[in-house]
């Protein structure tokens, strides 16, 4: 029997593919440790690993406060967090210093009490989350076996060429460095390996990586070494079936982050209200839907939604292409309507567009998205591609070959 630590950051997107992983090694009766967050003990239970709380050194504990000023860099390890408020909470994702300063705290302040757990525990391999750079740090401060988990595309000198940024977006990253070496040289100081933020966001050729997607939807999937384990998003069935009112269903949705978005969702109701076309809304808990407005009968909003139930009755999904979501709609051959936010996203939409299952929405207003609903609805390659894809999708190995990667790793 193997021991086997996971750590993840609290994002329902890195944490859900890893859920089948966890299982099939669990049912091989191998002994899983997973380092978490408490929204997402119940889950990860249930997968049957031993759940480790990390709340008091979240990953969110500079998020309601200034970047600098009094107490900010140099607060206690382990001391009491405050929630995030929704602008903080945006900033992750398209701000690289102010996600690297996040990072760099949570890694400081979980550094003691991880490394006497693993002198404990004396795991045979750490699988982390690319993200969750504590797991990657750790494991090479204390020479343990490591294997990265990556949910979104593998990333490499290649593979970037998609990640198109903005004169904007590159100019504030040039910007943004002094800050970003400032932050990695204080894991330096207490013993961590990183020399440079491509430490954190690049996958290199000599680490173990499992990749929650295809060899096809991966970019430039044959320029990364036999390292890399391309074994297919991880998604569950539906646990009941959506009834659809209308023949045609569009589920919008724009994450668990970055959602706190009224303009355009009453832009979604000003162009769909009142159409022949089933509407279901995702919005998350930061919007008072209230301020919608009254409804037209054939849209419904809702907090949140079990997606895949609904995804595997849709037609079609807007969405802002976060890599979970976008996976989980093609695996259930839905074309996507897109509409992304960060880099990471708008990489993901590129790539998707590229092989003709989404369309870009490239203005927000009720016209272009009506226009948009009504083009792809009416063009069925979109949903042929998608279709594809999915077969790539199910040709991997899925939460089996990630398992069997792991347990190569244990044994080395």
């Amino acid at each position: 029997m193997s021991r086997i630590v996971f750590f993840c950051i609290p994002a329902h997107g890195h944490t859900n593919p890893t859920l089948g992983v966890v299982r099939e090694l669990a049912l091989r009766g191998h002994q899983v440790r997973y380092y978490s967050y408490d929204a997402f003990r119940e889950k990860i239970e249930q997968a049957g690993a031993e759940f480790v709380s990390c709340d008091k050194y979240d990953i969110t504990q500079q998020m309601s406060r200034p970047e600098s000023g009094p107490g900010a860099a140099q607060r206690k390890p382990g001391t009491a967090l405050q929630a995030p408020d929704s602008q903080d909470a945006a900033r992750i994702g398209k701000d690289l210093a102010f996600s690297t300063k996040l990072l760099v705290d949570t890694t400081l302040a979980l550094d003691d009490m991880v490394c006497r757990d693993m002198a404990l525990f004396r795991p045979d391999c750490i699988v982390a989350d690319s993200m969750a750079v504590w797991g990657k740090a750790v494991a090479l401060k204390l020479g343990i076996p490591f294997v990265s988990s990556t949910t979104t595309f593998a990333f490499n000198q290649y593979s970037a060429k998609i990640m198109k940024q903005s004169f904007r977006e590159m100019t504030n990253m040039l910007l943004s460095m002094p800050k970003i070496n400032r932050e990695l040289k204080r894991l330096r100081d207490v013993g961590y390996p990183i020399k440079s933020i491509l430490d954190i966001l690049q996958n290199d050729n000599q680490t173990n990586t499992i990749v929650y997607t295809s060899p096809e939807f991966q970019p430039c999937a044959d320029t990364f070494s036999d390292r890399y384990a391309f074994v297919g998003p991880s998604i569950r069935p539906p646990s009941f079936r959506i009834k659809k009112e209308k023949s045609r269903l569009v589920y919008i949705s724009m994450g668990t982050v970055n959602n706190n978005l009224p303009k355009f969702y009453r832009n979604c109701i000003s162009a769909l209200g009142g159409t022949d076309i089933q509407v279901i809304m995702s919005v998350g808990s930061c919007l008072d839907t209230r301020k919608l407005g009254s409804l037209p009968e054939n849209i419904s909003i809702f907090e949140s939604v079990d997606q895949i139930a609904v995804l595997s009755a849709a037609d079609a999904f807007l969405s802002h292409c976060g890599m979970n979501s976008v996976s989980e709609s093609l695996y259930y051959q839905v074309p996507l309507i897109m509409h992304p936010l960060t880099s990471e996203q708008k990489g993901v939409a590129a790539r998707t567009a590229q092989l003709g299952a989404g369309l870009l929405l490239k203005k927000e207003s009720p016209a272009q998205i009506r226009r948009a609903v009504d083009y792809m609805l009416s063009n069925p390659s979109y949903r042929k591609n998608a279709a594809k894809i999915s077969d790539s999708f199910k040709r991997c190995g899925g939460a089996k070959s990630a398992a069997d990667k792991i347990l190569k790793a244990c044994a080395v």
